[in-house]
């Protein structure tokens, strides 16, 4: 199959899925009571988003699934194999682009057990963060565990080429998986600044896997990037479904796993810059409080918080923070174009 029309057909029907399967799931999760719960530390501002549904992640997971099964299925009856494409590895290539979804997924599943706990008990405290930590390692042990049997310990770094990470895979592995899902969890705290972002990142991965060569994956990031635009009209400001930490945890997943199918994690701190800034907020946030024992960098952590405090309505958050992360996009895009190295 032609990848243009891959990539259109796979964009297309993930954004009119997910736009669609908001008339079932949100009255759904309305009957359901599945409603947000606003911490009292929060902006106050937010507590008019009380009671809004979560877990609205499931309409976006559900259109990236029809929408690569459509495409593959398609592809097949013609004759084509876009997942292995011209791989020297073909059962590689098939390990890293199904096993990194279906890492995804578990991860989803972890962020699922969280936005249960929130929502049958009415607080925002789901899993404990041991918990919650715990799963997540499990779940990134055996997902490196899945490219470690197929010898996929190496890492393109751009104008150096391919290297073998050797031992350093697990320990490099772990770190970036943790850091990234809860990165791209932090980003959910804002009307529409988390799939707003992802579509950014989705769109430069696309671009990055299709100068790696590597069909597949550009047709997955294309998915992935329809079925967010289409979740959108539903997440916008005012929105009237939040992700959840289902949704948010899948996204992390789905980033990790588009960029360790093209062999480069790294490209991850430019793509998705935002990522990046919301996490290491977080954390220089904590680590400030308690070396100076109460004071603050930020008036309120993650940053996007910080904005608002500062008078920022959330849409122009969402409108500077995507523009900001579309230009890391185009570094990261650059940065692969001129090192791709053979």
């Amino acid at each position: 199959m032609n990848i243009y029309i891959a990539w259109s057909m796979a964009a297309v029907i993930g954004f009119v899925v997910a736009f669609l399967l908001g008339y079932v799931i949100i009255p759904w999760l309305h009957k359901l009571s599945f409603g947000q719960t606003i911490l009292d530390i929060g902006p106050k501002w937010h507590e008019k988003k009380q009671g809004t549904p979560i877990m609205g992640g499931l309409m976006f997971m559900a259109a990236l699934v029809v929408a690569c099964a459509a495409v593959i299925i398609t592809d097949r009856i013609i004759g084509g194999d876009i997942v292995t494409g011209n791989a020297v590895n073909a059962s590689a290539a098939k390990v890293k682009f199904y096993g990194g979804i279906l890492m995804a997924f578990a991860f989803a599943l972890i962020g699922f057990a969280d936005d249960f706990i929130k929502a049958v008990k009415k607080r925002n405290l789901g899993l404990t963060v041991v918990q919650k930590t715990f799963a997540q390692l499990v779940v990134s042990i055996v997902y490196l565990g899945t490219l470690y049997s197929v010898g996929a310990t190496y890492m393109f770094i751009p104008f150096f080429g391919m290297v073998d990470l050797k031992i350093f895979f697990w320990f490099f592995g772990i770190f970036v998986i943790y850091c990234v899902t809860n990165a791209v969890n932090f980003t959910d705290g804002v009307d529409g600044l988390c799939a707003s972002v992802t579509v950014s990142a989705a769109v430069a991965l696309l671009v990055v896997a299709y100068l790696r060569n590597n069909l597949g994956v550009s047709m997955l990031c294309a998915a992935l990037a329809g079925s967010c635009a289409g979740y959108l009209i539903w997440n916008w400001n005012p929105a009237k479904v939040m992700m959840g930490d289902t949704g948010s945890m899948f996204l992390g997943g789905m980033i990790i796993a588009a960029a360790y199918a093209i062999d480069c994690p790294l490209i991850i701190v430019p793509i998705g810059i935002i990522y990046v800034i919301e996490f290491a907020s977080d954390i220089i946030q904590i680590s400030y409080f308690k070396a100076t024992h109460g004071k603050r960098i930020f008036k309120m952590a993650p940053i996007h918080h910080h904005f608002e405090m500062c008078g920022w309505k959330e849409k122009k958050i969402v409108k500077i923070f995507t523009l900001v992360n579309a230009i890391g996009g185009v570094a990261g895009i650059l940065l692969v174009y001129f090192g791709n190295i053979k």
